[in-house]
């Protein structure tokens, strides 16, 4: 009895000391995107564009004219967002 009992807090302790050094290994987390925003809203208005500027061409609008006033009607429908606003440069 005496020479397993060594062995069995020897077992123990590693057992004890592998989960708890598994917590200090952490994986890192991709970053995201500091535009995640702008992004978003970019690709809003590129589908809502591209949809409202389709409707309008199905009714018989010229493609280039049912462009520009589906891009004037996002900007006048969503003008709360960023990407409403003109592209300054």
């Amino acid at each position: 009895m005496t020479t397993r009992f060594p062995l069995f807090i020897l077992a123990a302790a590693l057992a004890v000391a592998g989960t708890t050094a598994c917590h200090f290994i952490r994986s890192k987390a991709p970053k995201e995107s500091p535009n995640i925003t702008s992004d978003v809203e970019a690709g809003f208005k590129q589908r809502w564009i591209d949809k409202r500027a389709a409707e309008l061409t199905a009714t018989g609008t010229d493609t280039t004219a049912a462009r520009q006033q589906a891009e004037k009607e996002f900007n006048v429908t969503y003008s709360y967002l960023r990407s409403a606003e003109p592209a300054r440069h």
